[in-house]
């Protein structure tokens, strides 16, 4: 039973980027905790506004703007679980913009069995994680930023504790509506382990994206690089082997993988249209989740995802739309607002 849970678990946290998870403790840290990054394919980093969300996942896009943004996030998927985020920003004259914020992960309640089958109850598992972002603009152009996060895992009987580190900076040209940014994610340590002879390293990675506006029509394009220290995230099939050709008795060497597909993998599109100054229509296409979820002879819309956001007088919506494959997608909820706007 403990066998099988554990390959559960795994199994939901590799939703995203199936090649790159499953050798990592903690990838929870990958999971995309709010509705208008999951609607630009799950990792969206590189618009400078006054989404508190934005300013969690890329510290270095924290700005005035986020000050007393309350933010509430939530997920669903299948099986009945459900994970999701709370945070809030605080403008501060020295230190710049802090975001702290708790995210968590609720699998519900699981049937205890002994080896036998026999019932012995239940559990309910959950991991969490507690952080802080701050994010200060150096110069008009340029702000740097870091989150710093406290990581808990309880599985059942199994137990973990981890700490982690986010680094980010980013360049934006406001006349221009040009920005690019880097961040470095998930630099940590596995602190207490869930077995004694086990210790994972948590799902590091690099990531760049770039953005632009249009100046004359409401469209916003992004394009995001990630997983850019690790060159080949593609799927490697074991078994794909060599076969012979019966006719000519030759050897069919097994295919490669391309130099540019390799490359492919590492890119999400992203897309938002701006329609007027109170709703925004969002889609982005990861081909990196197409080619590893995708089913191989009904891959549909596979990668794809879609969201919209409303801006109302005193707080925004935003919903956001995952597809993984035919047979999984998610849903992603985000209600924002901020504090000030309901004083009388």
């Amino acid at each position: 039973m403990k066998t099988i849970f554990f390959l559960l678990t795994f199994s939901i946290y590799n939703h995203s980027y199936t090649q790159t998870g499953g050798f990592n403790s903690f990838q929870l840290l990958d999971l995309s905790f709010n509705a208008r990054s999951s609607g630009l394919g799950g990792d969206f980093i590189s618009v400078l506004d006054k989404d508190v969300n934005l300013g969690v996942s890329n510290p270095s896009l924290l700005n005035p703007e986020m000050n007393k943004v309350l933010s509430f996030n939530t997920a669903f998927l299948a099986g009945r679980i459900n994970y999701g985020m709370l945070s809030y920003g605080i403008h501060t004259k020295k230190a710049g913009t802090i975001a702290p914020y708790i995210k968590y992960v609720n699998y519900g309640e699981f049937q205890r069995t002994s080896i036998a089958g026999e019932n012995e109850g239940t559990f309910t598992p959950v991991e969490m994680i507690v952080g802080g972002a701050i994010g200060k603009a150096v110069n008009k152009r340029i702000s740097l930023g870091a989150n710093v996060n406290f990581l808990y895992s309880q599985l059942e009987t199994y137990n973990a504790i981890g700490a982690s580190l986010d680094f980010a900076g980013t360049f934006y040209n406001k006349e221009e509506e040009f920005l690019f940014t880097v961040i470095a994610k998930n630099i940590g340590y596995q602190l207490t382990t869930y077995t004694e002879d086990i210790r994972a390293p948590l799902p590091a990675e690099i990531q760049m994206a770039v953005s632009y506006k249009l100046k004359h029509a409401p469209f916003r394009f992004s394009l995001l690089g990630h997983h850019l220290n690790n060159w080949d995230i593609t799927y490697i099939d074991p078994n794909l082997k060599a076969t012979t050709d019966p006719l000519t008795g030759l050897t069919i060497p097994a295919k490669n993988v391309s130099f540019f597909t390799k490359l492919a993998h590492h890119f999400t599109y992203q897309l938002e249209i701006l329609i007027g100054k109170n709703i925004e229509i969002r889609a982005a296409y990861d081909f990196h989740r197409r080619k590893e979820l995708a089913l191989e002879e009904r891959s549909g819309i596979s990668g794809f995802s879609f969201g919209a956001g409303f801006i109302f007088n005193k707080f925004s919506l935003d919903y956001g739309f995952v597809i993984y494959s035919r047979a999984g997608y998610n849903n992603v909820i985000t209600l924002s607002t901020n504090l000030s706007k309901w004083k009388t």
